[in-house]
């Protein structure tokens, strides 16, 4: 079975490390679903280009992580994966990469006026993309929750606008 993982030695993730997060995104995702097994780990380390010990590592991580089981002369399949999981390391896997795009926006410059601007016209052009689900395209910008969402962004809205009433020491 091919999976399908990108690795660059470029990269300065270590290598098993962007094993794992590939794999691990696979599987959460529902590309690979529970009871797929997955190549042997020389099998693995052979269409990879790798060491072995490094496939080891990745599937020991991910099977102390729950996501892997391993059955003694069987191989090592995708366990099941509970909705809670799925929906935790969708999120997740959100707010970091909006996190990464905040992070460079302000390291540019960018005043957080700008960034929630900026957010919210990259929203409206995926949107219109048609990559968005069918009711946000419907929506648009009239949905409520995309209109107000920057200003409830932790950290942010705080920042960018004074509370009401001076300085809060009356």
């Amino acid at each position: 079975m091919h999976i399908p993982i990108q690795i660059s030695p470029d990269n300065p993730e270590p290598l098993y490390h962007q094993i794992q997060v590939q794999l691990k995104e696979l599987i959460l995702s529902g590309h690979l679903p529970e009871g797929t097994l997955l190549p042997s780990i020389r099998e693995f380390a052979k269409d990879l280009s790798c060491s072995v010990i490094t496939i080891r590592r990745v599937y020991q991580d991910l099977e102390n992580e729950g996501i892997l089981r391993t059955r003694q002369g069987t191989g090592t399949f995708v366990a099941k994966v509970g909705t809670v999981t799925r929906e935790q390391y969708r999120k997740e896997a959100v707010v970091e990469a909006m996190k990464d795009a905040l992070r460079s926006g302000l390291r540019v410059g960018c005043t957080i006026e700008e960034l929630k601007q900026l957010f919210e016209e990259a929203l409206l052009e995926i949107t219109n993309e048609g990559q968005g689900t069918p009711m946000n395209r419907q929506r648009g910008t009239d949905n409520p929750e995309i209109k107000g969402s920057t200003t409830e962004v932790p950290g942010l809205a705080k920042a960018a606008e004074p509370e009401e009433g001076g300085s809060g020491n009356e």
